[in-house]
């Protein structure tokens, strides 16, 4: 997660350089303006949890609680005297509460008298190119802790993204199911997709066990 901070008068500049949702750029041009970004940025502000910290935080809130918790943190470190959030939530209004009501009281109080502006909108890294900075430097970091994995174990075949919806991540997991009988530390084990294989994974090895025996 990223937070970025930029002069308004630089703002122009994300526009020219086309700056935008990361999902909507190749590898390639992210890699391109993440170097550039940092270099514009007045500051920025990049939160990494380990799969295992969001599995133990995960026992007592929900990811979309954990998310709005490092959210605050990030504001109350850059202290911007404008701020526009991507809302992970549909009720933007109720998402912008959890937001005001979370971060430190001196930002509070000067949301609420107006002297910052705090805007909470459904695909904001789409509709503004600072909130698109942001997913960039995100995307990228993101992207570079995969390559890491992904080279320390290549012998369980292709990672690919790390998403549930991509198939190279799902057959690298059963391989590696099917090799260990238990999920990687560096995946979420309370993800659904996740318990989804160790389920599907087991079933498979009790069969096994239970044809073996027949066999004897």
């Amino acid at each position: 997660m990223c937070g970025f901070l930029v002069k308004e008068s630089k703002l122009a500049t994300l526009s020219e350089w086309g700056v935008k949702d990361s999902k909507k750029l190749s590898p390639r041009r992210r890699s391109f303006l993440y170097h550039k970004l940092k270099e514009l940025a007045d500051d920025y502000a990049v939160v990494k949890l380990e799969a295992e910290d969001i599995d133990r935080m995960r026992t007592e809130s929900n990811l979309n609680k954990i998310e709005i918790k490092h959210m605050h943190q990030i504001v109350d470190t850059l202290k911007p005297d404008k701020v526009i959030i991507d809302a992970i939530e549909a009720n933007t209004k109720k998402f912008r509460e959890s937001i005001l009501h979370g971060v430190c009281e001196r930002t509070r109080e000067k949301v609420k008298s107006g002297e910052i502006e705090l805007v909470c909108e459904n695909y904001a890294d789409a509709n503004y190119p600072i909130v698109g900075a942001a997913s960039i430097i995100a995307k990228v970091i993101r992207d570079a802790e995969i390559a890491k994995i992904q080279e320390k174990y290549r012998e369980y075949g292709e990672m690919g993204s790390g998403y549930p919806s991509d198939p190279k991540t799902i057959a690298f997991l059963k391989s590696w199911l099917e090799k260990n009988k238990e999920l990687p530390p560096f995946v979420r084990r309370s993800w659904v997709t996740a318990k989804e294989l160790v389920k599907a994974a087991r079933a498979k090895h009790e069969q096994r066990a239970l044809q073996d025996f027949a066999k004897k």
